[in-house]
């Protein structure tokens, strides 16, 4: 049964007045009809509901320990690199602005965000972030020896399929054409000197 507050209840797969029929819309469509006749306070209602748990103090000071971890790496990083002037920056000029916002976040999160109710229990999904995170790292590693081709198609193929869920049709047909846009941008067009293996 798909219940909605405030509606009747519609059968997910049975044979009554509002099961899919020859002619008549399925009940997928039926559950979007009833959705969209909901009241704002209903909607609210019903993804009060459905919303994961809330994570608690613990993991959300496990959250702030990490950004502030990133954070304080990235801005010795960037101080490595060189911060330069306003006038004439360094390439760790802009890195180092950003890492000083990411630990100002985490510090904030950590101080006065450890009883946040907004934030969700970690679960299986969360991993979804991290190997997205690793696999952006893997083609950033893999790029100076084989060029940015082959990993960009990879990495897109992995974030559309397993964690965007795509089809195989849709995911192979956006990451080609992807990959072959920036090629013709980056390469052809501007002629910049980010490694290619074509």
């Amino acid at each position: 049964m798909i219940s909605v507050p405030g509606t009747p209840s519609v059968p997910a797969g049975g044979s009554s007045e509002t099961a899919a029929a020859p002619g008549r819309d399925s009940p997928h469509n039926l559950s979007e009809e009833i959705l969209d006749e909901l009241t704002p306070e209903q909607l609210a209602a019903q993804w009060e509901e459905e919303k994961p748990p809330a994570a608690g103090a613990l993991a959300n000071t496990a959250s702030s320990l990490v950004v502030l971890g990133v954070g304080v790496g990235a801005v010795i990083l960037s101080l490595a690199m060189g911060l330069g002037t306003p006038a004439s920056p360094q390439p760790g000029l802009w890195p180092f602005i950003i890492s000083c916002v990411m630990v100002a976040l985490g510090l904030f999160q950590l101080i006065l965000g450890r009883h946040n109710r907004d934030a969700e229990k970690f679960t299986r999904m969360s991993a979804a972030p991290l190997t997205g995170l690793v696999t952006l790292a893997a083609m950033v590693a893999l790029m100076p020896l084989i060029g940015f081709e082959l990993p960009a198609l990879v990495l897109c193929v992995v974030w559309m399929r397993f964690l965007g869920g795509e089809t195989w049709r849709s995911t192979l047909v956006i990451s080609t054409s992807v990959v072959v846009a920036f090629y013709a941008i980056f390469v052809l067009a501007l002629n910049t000197s980010i490694p290619h293996l074509f």
